[in-house]
């Protein structure tokens, strides 16, 4: 494990005393500005663990923001570099003094998104969430909004025209990419398979809707089978798999239009050869990094997630800063597509 930068580091790091790095610290005695700045930028550099209370030091008079955040799948390798990424826009933030309180659902229940993002009133000046479409969030985005506090939806879009802004990727056409790219990669007619996570998910739809729709248009000899829940899970994404791939030989494809990717993949290695069925999935992580790699997955499409936090972290201050005022809208960023040989 990397050793955790000391004072005696970031001393070293910006060409200054431990004592004068402890004075920026603690606040103790006068330090010039330009020193004061040239140790916080170190401790950046060096991943300081201060650095945070560093650059509070440098802006003593800006606006205080409490970013709110409610997210789900805590343990999951996506939203854990979504986590990360949150805390680094905010902290790189400019013109603001942020605060991040990042809570995760436990489960996909609409409720559970509810009933955090409401608990948010009084915590958080601005809340963004990755909460399913219901009329419990909606509610909950209501009661958030009529207290002056904007909320974003963020990756799937829910209580549209209440909430401030969508920011994610275009649902419609992540379908329609990963439709093009297993009509690219199966060189026969048969059948494709789609996987959904639920149908609270408004970009889950989409992005079925944009598939069916290029494979109607575009690759009319595919036969699409219908379309399966799989409740973002590996296991049921497994024994689901498995089962189609028994009572389909000729399955030719299959789309994760949500999470569950490790299932699929799991099943894949262990009863067909690379590439026999193509799979496109989303996110890049180890796992599917790997199945990349061993190409048993064609093509991920991926969240640019260091932009996109850059870009909503920098809404949510608008949205704070003009009491968020403004036409409801959505706010698109591009995909990043990977396949075996980009990796």
């Amino acid at each position: 494990m990397a050793k955790r930068p000391t004072i005696q580091d970031l001393a070293a790091a910006s060409g200054v005393s431990a004592a004068t790095v402890d004075r920026v610290l603690n606040g103790r005695l006068k330090v010039r500005e330009e020193t004061a700045r040239r140790v916080y930028e170190a401790a950046r550099a060096i991943g300081y663990h201060a650095a945070p209370l560093l650059a509070q030091r440098l802006q003593p008079d800006l606006q205080r923001v409490r970013f709110g955040f409610v997210l789900h799948k805590e343990r999951q390798a996506f939203y854990q570099a979504f986590h990360q990424q949150i805390q680094k826009a905010v902290e790189q933030a400019t013109g603001v003094r942020g605060e991040v309180i990042i809570q995760y659902a436990a489960s996909q229940a609409p409720g559970d998104f509810a009933k955090l993002m409401a608990g948010m009133k009084g915590r958080a000046d601005v809340v963004g969430a990755t909460a399913v479409t219901h009329h419990e969030v909606t509610a909950a985005v209501e009661e958030l909004t009529q207290a002056g506090i904007p909320c974003f939806a963020l990756l799937n879009d829910f209580a549209q025209g209440v909430r401030q802004n969508y920011v994610g990727l275009n649902n419609l056409k992540v379908g329609r990419i990963a439709a093009s790219m297993l009509a690219t990669a199966v060189h026969r007619p048969g059948k494709l398979a789609v996987f959904v996570g639920g149908y609270r998910w408004h970009g889950h739809e989409l992005r079925e809707t944009g598939f069916r729709s290029y494979i109607r248009e575009l690759a009319p000899q595919f036969t699409i089978l219908d379309t399966l829940v799989n409740l973002e899970t590996r296991q049921l994404t497994y024994e689901a798999t498995l089962d189609l791939l028994g009572r389909h030989p000729d399955l030719s494809g299959i789309y994760l239009a949500g999470g569950g990717m490790e299932g699929a993949i799991a099943a894949l290695r262990e009863t067909r050869a690379p590439g026999e069925v193509a799979l496109v999935v989303n996110e890049l992580t180890p796992e599917s990094r790997s199945a990349l790699q061993d190409r048993y997955v064609a093509m991920v499409i991926s969240t640019p997630l260091e932009k996109l936090c850059r870009e909503f972290v920098s809404l949510m201050i608008q949205a704070v800063q003009s009491g968020g005022a403004g036409t409801p809208g959505q706010h698109f960023l591009q995909p990043e597509l990977y396949i075996p040989e980009s990796v």
